[in-house]
């Protein structure tokens, strides 16, 4: 039995098939460009009828494409398919320059507002003193105001780490002194030589930021108030001991003074 290269070759015990693997080079791509998602307008249309509702958002009903485009002439607007995938499609009459700067605008406005979530994170130790605990916790307590998430880590060394206990009840006593900001969104966990908690604000991102700009426009306010306040007094304070101030002797000619020198 005689077979070809491509298709196998002869072997003592029986037949044995040599695949051979084709390659394309370049790579192929699928065809076709990106799926639009731009409504249609108009004359781009293209359905013997929809389902219309007018400029003030009455519902017209299911007419002819052609009358509901006759009617957006009428009346100086653009026919726009608002709902294509619908049976018969939903068109509205309405201004669609108008309807695309407003799009935009809220687009704008939410990307503006949209904000990424930061994890801050604060290592402490299972002995740690009240003043370094004040500090840490005073840090933790900035963060969560200013609406970012906070990991806190314990660090055990040595033989602490067969006193887990101990960093249990430093992480449950922070939650409960900043419970007025922040929830506990991950529990204490042992994790090797750590043990770690996630602390999330209260008050999502940008509610904190606008707080932590009012606060500082107040503050602001409140010193430029204080300056006025003090200068006020300062020239009250001088306009007070002008008028209370002792007035100046006229100076006299001296006894000493030769008579016959001119004055």
């Amino acid at each position: 039995m005689v077979a070809s290269r491509a298709s196998g070759e002869c072997a003592a015990g029986g037949l044995r098939f040599a695949r051979r693997s084709f390659f394309l080079w370049p790579p192929t791509r699928p065809s076709g460009g990106s799926i639009s998602t731009e409504l249609r307008v108009n004359d781009r249309i293209r359905v013997p009828e929809v389902r219309l509702v007018g400029p003030s958002g009455e519902q017209v009903g299911i007419v002819r494409i052609e009358q509901a485009l006759s009617l957006a002439a009428e009346v100086d607007l653009d026919l726009v398919e608002v709902a294509p995938t619908a049976r018969p499609p939903v068109c509205r009459i309405m201004d669609y320059g108008k309807f695309k700067y407003e799009a935009a605008q809220k687009a704008r406005e939410s990307r503006r507002n949209q904000t990424n979530t930061i994890i801050k994170e604060m290592k402490l130790r299972p002995k740690i003193d009240q003043h370094d605990y004040d500090t840490k916790k005073g840090h933790v307590v900035r963060f969560l105001k200013a609406g970012d998430k906070v990991k806190i880590t314990i660090m055990f060394r040595g033989r602490e780490q067969h006193r887990p206990e101990l960093g249990y009840r430093l992480l449950q006593k922070l939650a409960e002194d900043v419970q007025d900001l922040g929830v506990v969104e991950a529990h204490p966990r042992q994790d090797g030589r750590n043990m770690t908690m996630v602390l999330a604000p209260l008050k999502k991102k940008s509610e904190a930021q606008a707080e932590v700009k009012a606060e500082k426009a107040q503050a602001t306010a409140n010193k430029a108030a204080e300056r006025e306040a003090e200068a006020e007094a300062e020239k009250a304070h001088r306009e007070e001991q002008k008028k209370t101030a002792t007035p100046k002797k006229p100076r006299r000619r001296s006894e000493n003074l030769d008579p016959d020198m001119e004055a």
